[in-house]
């Protein structure tokens, strides 16, 4: 199996101040992976791409980027890594084409007779090529947003760090980014999209990470984060027959049985829902309506950190 494309042990971070930021966190992207990093506005998301990019130094801890330690190895990496994080910078005078130009002429790496054939497909790739000739200065928050992850796309990336970047974009523009991570990831890259909003999270992303109060709260494929092994089944009838109702689903063995006026609730445990409407249809119960629900990804944010975050968009 390849190393992953990003892989920490104990990587921790504490300021000055005592405050701990990122608190011995141990983190693994496998290559070809869209790994979503989720957590509130503080949770030290933003803290660990910076030392994982090697623009601030870990207290303590390790971390590689392409198998290859960092920051000792940035300068053979970074040209290999896209990053967008914490609000691009860029020259408020200089056009959006002027300030990539600008960008790719600073990459030793890059080929400059390719330039502006890349640039332009980059500008094309985030929707900004109409307002490629406006000053930076002018840009909106999104299409401020859209030229820096346009800067990430300046050449082929094997590794790509997002730092919240559907901020400031409008619904249109948050679809468009999910489709061209999803592209991103076709193409090839690993992509670390970092994010406090479930929807981007959970439409796009193959393994996640749940960050809080700087640790690292768990990580695995999506497929596989929220389990439910206790999912919970909701029967409606009419309400002269919950109480009978009541009554079927305990002799089928379902636990913590509750009547709220023509809606009924319990565990299922191992028992099938098929065998629930069967027992009720043969018990003679009307049976209005029955759903299984099961913990999903924001109920498993909330059980890890006991904090709500904004499901948005």
């Amino acid at each position: 199996m390849s190393a992953p494309a990003i892989r920490t042990e104990g990587l921790t971070k504490r300021f000055r101040s005592g405050q701990v930021a990122v608190d011995g966190i141990d983190l693994v992207v496998p290559r070809g992976a869209v790994y979503g990093f989720l957590g509130p506005n503080g949770s030290g998301k933003t803290t660990t791409i910076r030392m994982l990019l090697g623009l601030v130094r870990p207290t303590a801890g390790a971390a590689w980027l392409l198998d290859q330690p960092m920051p000792a190895a940035g300068g053979s990496v970074l040209p290999r890594v896209g990053a967008l994080v914490e609000g691009p910078a860029f020259q408020p005078y200089l056009s959006g084409r002027a300030n990539l130009a600008r960008l790719d002429a600073c990459d030793a790496t890059a080929d400059p007779a390719t330039s502006r054939a890349r640039i332009e497909t980059a500008l094309e790739r985030v929707g900004l090529t109409a307002a490629a000739r406006k000053r930076y200065r002018q840009y909106s928050l999104g299409m401020k947003q859209r030229l820096g992850l346009a800067a990430a796309l300046l050449r082929p990336r094997e590794l790509l760090v997002l730092d919240e970047p559907t901020n400031g974009l409008d619904p249109q523009g948050t679809r468009e980014v999910r489709h061209l991570i999803r592209e991103l990831a076709a193409e090839g890259s690993t992509v670390l999209v970092s994010s406090h909003l479930l929807a981007e999270i959970d439409q796009v992303c193959t393994h996640i990470g749940i960050m809080g109060r700087g640790k690292l709260l768990a990580q695995a494929e999506r497929q596989d984060l929220a389990v439910d092994d206790d999912p919970r089944v909701v029967v409606t009838t009419t309400p002269d027959r919950a109480t009978e109702a009541a009554a079927v689903l305990d002799q089928l063995g379902l636990a913590d049985v509750t009547v709220d006026g023509s809606e009924l609730t319990a565990r299922l445990g191992a028992i099938q829902p098929e065998r629930v409407s069967a027992a009720l249809v043969h018990a003679g119960v009307p049976l209005a309506g029955l759903e299984v629900r099961r913990r999903s990804l924001e109920q498993l944010f909330v059980e890890l950190t006991g904090e709500g975050f904004d499901v948005a968009r």
